[in-house]
């Protein structure tokens, strides 16, 4: 127990060195209350990185004019929003607000202030009806998976990637964070267990193409015997041999960059350009958006609707109608 206390106080001192201004001037008790929200109760790591940066940035903005964190009141986080506007887009607005009253929220709790000086502050008002992800024609998409050389433990992996995530309406971190017993046999079909956030598992039956890619990508990297070990490994330089490495997001983008330039087609295309790319020509073919909701794990169909772009066309068309 004293060996985990000790451990404890050390990382704290470590951590606290790296402590905006505004939160070590307001004492020992503040700088934990800080220091606990960021590593106990925000767990998403990826959450974590975007509410730290907010919250670092009004640190400095106030401390900059000289103020206390006792006097930061609903007045001075308007102004800092309203200044943030100007330079940001709304949505980056937003989250901004939103990492602020979640941390002061933590913070009147702990009882280092009185009331959330950000709960009654309004943010930029934002309605998004239509997603921008770059989305893949279905051809597009054939031709991006059939021009991927198979012959290497390095292809036979990428394929399985971009194969997971269209045909599964999956997001990378979802799918970076399996394991190789992630995908497993229940009766007669295979299925995935994909790692959400918050530490939630979504099941989704596999794809008979991405059952393909990913049996032979397993036999080739051998991975049989590890079932708990990383799915999806990092492969460096030219060695051709996988790590133990797990594959992370940014890694992943660069392999799909790399695969679109090599396929002839925009390099725009990101990570997530495959789970609308899936949903979209799923709709095409006749599925329910009822269904795309589930398959793609979405809580509400109105997120499932901004992946769908199978009105783009019929809207070009009937803008050719025009004629003179």
């Amino acid at each position: 127990m004293r060996e985990l206390q000790r451990v404890g106080r050390l990382e704290i001192e470590a951590l606290e060195l790296g402590l905006p201004e505004l939160i070590r001037d307001a004492g020992t008790a503040a700088s934990r209350r800080f220091l606990e929200f960021f590593t106990a109760v925000i767990r998403n790591p990826n959450t974590r990185e975007a509410y730290a940066r907010a919250a670092v940035r009004f640190c400095n903005w106030c401390q900059a004019r000289q103020l206390h964190l006792s006097q930061v009141q609903a007045i001075v986080v308007a102004a800092y929003i309203e200044e943030l506007g100007r330079s940001l887009s709304k949505p980056s607005v937003k989250q901004h607000l939103a990492a602020l009253r979640m941390l002061f929220d933590h913070l009147v709790l702990g009882q280092i202030l009185p009331m959330n000086p950000a709960s009654s502050v309004r943010g930029p008002k934002h309605v998004v009806k239509r997603g921008k992800t770059p989305v893949l024609a279905p051809e597009d998409a054939r031709a991006l998976l059939e021009s991927i050389d198979t012959t290497t433990v390095l292809g036979l992996r990428d394929r399985s990637l971009i194969g997971v995530m269209v045909y599964s309406f999956a997001r990378i971190g979802a799918v970076t964070r399996m394991n190789v017993e992630d995908y497993y046999q229940n009766g007669k079909r295979w299925w995935l267990r994909l790692h959400e956030k918050g530490g939630r598992f979504h099941e989704v039956p596999v794809h008979h193409k991405a059952e393909e890619y990913l049996d032979a990508y397993i036999r080739a990297a051998n991975l049989t015997g590890s079932p708990k070990t990383p799915l999806f490994r990092t492969l460096p330089g030219r060695s051709g041999r996988l790590t133990d490495q797990r594959l992370n997001r940014r890694e992943a983008l660069k392999i799909i960059k790399r695969r679109a330039k090599a396929a002839g087609l925009s390099t725009r295309i990101g990570n997530h350009t495959f789970r609308a790319t899936g949903i979209t020509t799923y709709l095409l073919n006749g599925g329910s958006l009822e269904n795309a909701q589930a398959i793609a794990g979405h809580e509400s169909p109105r997120t499932t609707k901004l992946y769908d772009r199978t009105r783009d066309e019929i809207t070009l068309e009937e803008v050719e109608r025009i004629r003179f």
